[in-house]
């Protein structure tokens, strides 16, 4: 017998249970609100024996973040790898730069986490709020606006009705698609193929990035003896690495990384992924707000996809906290353009500095005339090199790469937003 629709009242929908779902939808919960996660798919369980090949190079911003609402405790006493320094260099020009976090007085310039782990700390912490429900795994099938209010219709049938769901699906939104907001961005011509590894030894404190003629290179340590390591090139080289016979794979990439590094043992997971970048015109409609990937896609270059993602989390949660606890409507307009104004601008710039790097240190760039070629090599070595020697220009890097630059959310800072508090 076929069951009768139910409809269901809450603050918020947030949907999409990813990193950035998560947190948004634990932030909201510990300021007071009602949330309910839609979740299309079940969380893959963290594993012990096994690395997520997907990680993050997590910045103190949203470690902090993580910390105020009790989830990096159970990513810390897992699985996560600090590292204190950068290395960047260019094989086009020989310039070369080190970024210490000594430098700036900070322990970390950040840690990398796996990304599965990241969920599973949020859901976790999630299971033990009264005031969260999760629908998962759940099939959405409209979304509408009407009387000062989100309705969602999931399951064929059951609807939740809230001041404002939260898009937080990614960079295929469903909920961004439905509302009707358009996307600007650009398909690179380049694929990034990312590798796990085991070493002959454990990894040292520090990544390593190497912009070739043919795209850039990362080498991610991991905890233990593993490291994540990354190559952005053509999609058809990529497709030709990853059928290689494990042996020969690793003896390509070795042969690409610094002596210094330890020996590459074993292939345990290899992957790949096409390059874009991707800005939503708008952030915000009536009862609608987006976040993360739904909101913006950056190219993976400088790791700060995740963060930028964080920090809107956090921003939109203080927005609409702050309103809610002045017993305002924190789904209007008023409440969700301050949001937009705050985020929109901050990840605009991101997104033309990355795609500025992409373009500067691709093969089309090397490709050139021969006068061109020279004033590039010129300039790239140039800004390598007042990277690592110009205090001020070394600072702010760095700073930008901790999440530590901008007007920051309170969340930031490692707190709740102040009128969350007070309420």
């Amino acid at each position: 017998m076929k069951q009768r629709a139910t409809t269901h009242s809450t603050d918020v929908i947030v949907v999409g249970g990813g990193m950035v779902g998560g947190l948004t939808a634990t932030a909201l919960a510990q300021c007071g609100l009602d949330v309910i996660l839609l979740e299309q798919r079940t969380p893959v369980p963290f594993n012990a024996e096994q690395h997520d090949i997907r990680v993050s190079a997590i910045s103190l911003a949203t470690e902090r973040m993580f910390r105020a609402l009790g989830a990096w405790d159970h990513m810390r006493t897992r699985r996560v790898c600090p590292f204190r320094r950068m290395l960047v260099w260019d094989q086009y020009s020989n310039a070369s730069t080190l970024f210490d976090s000594e430098e700036i007085s900070h322990d970390w310039l950040g840690h990398i986490v796996e990304n599965r782990l990241i969920q599973s700390a949020l859901w976790q912490g999630l299971a033990d709020i009264p005031n969260v429900h999760i629908e998962c795994p759940v099939t959405i099938d409209s979304l509408q606006i009407k009387n000062n209010a989100a309705c969602i219709e999931i399951n064929g049938g059951n609807q939740i009705r809230a001041s404002l769901v939260v898009a937080a699906d990614g960079a295929n939104s469903q909920v961004r698609e439905l509302a009707g907001i358009k996307v600007d961005g650009e398909c690179y011509d380049q694929h990034a193929l990312v590798a796990t590894v085991t070493t002959s030894s454990p990894q040292q404190d520090i990544t390593w990035q190497r912009f070739t003629p043919h795209g850039p290179q990362a080498f991610l340590p991991l905890t233990g003896n593993r490291a994540s390591m990354v190559w952005y090139q053509s999609a058809d080289y990529i497709a030709g690495l990853k059928q290689l016979p494990e042996e020969k794979f690793l003896q390509c990439m070795q042969s690409e990384f610094p002596d210094r590094l330890a020996e590459l043992r074993t292939l345990e997971q290899i992957g790949s992924f096409p390059l874009q970048w991707q800005h939503a015109r708008n952030y915000v409609l009536p009862r609608i707000a987006l976040v993360g990937d739904a909101a913006h896609s950056v190219h993976p270059l400088a790791g700060q996809g995740v963060n930028m993602g964080m920090l809107d989390a956090a921003a939109l949660v203080e927005c609409v906290v702050e309103r809610h606890a002045l017993g305002g409507d924190f789904g209007d307009l008023r409440t969700l353009r301050r949001y937009e104004r705050w985020r929109r601008g901050q990840n605009q710039l991101m997104i033309r500095i990355l795609d500025g790097i992409h373009h500067a240190f691709t093969p089309e760039a090397t490709e050139s005339s021969f006068f061109s070629r020279v004033l590039l090599k010129t300039a790239r070595g140039a800004a390598l090199t007042a990277a690592g020697k110009v205090d001020v220009i070394n600072r702010f890097c760095m700073k930008s790469a901790m999440g530590l630059d901008g007007d920051l959310p309170e969340l930031a800072y490692g707190r709740l937003p102040k009128k969350a508090m007070l309420a």
